[in-house]
């Protein structure tokens, strides 16, 4: 893999971030393929499977944080593929915040690196105020 590659992936997990903060669902194309599937399960919502799912639970259902800040991002490559591994730092509002590990199986495309399936696991089962 090379350098322009891995700066891609690196970029995708603040993509995301990005898009759930502008609340862009559009946008999640550019994040994760069309047959991704996104295992919220830990979190108690519904294991969610094709873009447009991702797309309806985002837009309708889902409660996200005031906002969203990526950090420790790992590349791997496996022989299964490529993972991409990363947390979130979410700020939940009445001076709480969260966190949790996000683990990527990613793919490349005609328009660059994907999600094919990601599974978001809890950090904590608490939240702590600041």
């Amino acid at each position: 893999m090379d350098i322009a590659d891995r700066l891609e992936l690196h970029e995708l997990p603040g993509r995301y971030g990005d898009i759930i903060d502008d609340r862009d669902w559009d946008r999640l194309g550019t994040v994760f393929t069309d047959d991704a599937v996104f295992d919220l399960t830990d979190l108690g919502a519904p294991r969610l499977e094709g873009l447009t799912a991702i797309r309806d639970f985002m837009a309708d259902e889902a409660e996200h944080p005031r906002t969203h800040t990526m950090t420790n991002i790992y590349v791997n490559e496996t022989t299964d593929g490529v993972e991409l591994k990363f947390r979130i730092l979410a700020l939940l509002g009445g001076g709480k915040v969260g966190t949790a590990s996000y683990h990527d199986q990613v793919v490349k495309t005609p328009d660059g690196w994907r999600v094919q399936d990601r599974m978001l696991k809890r950090r904590r089962t608490q939240v702590y105020p600041d």
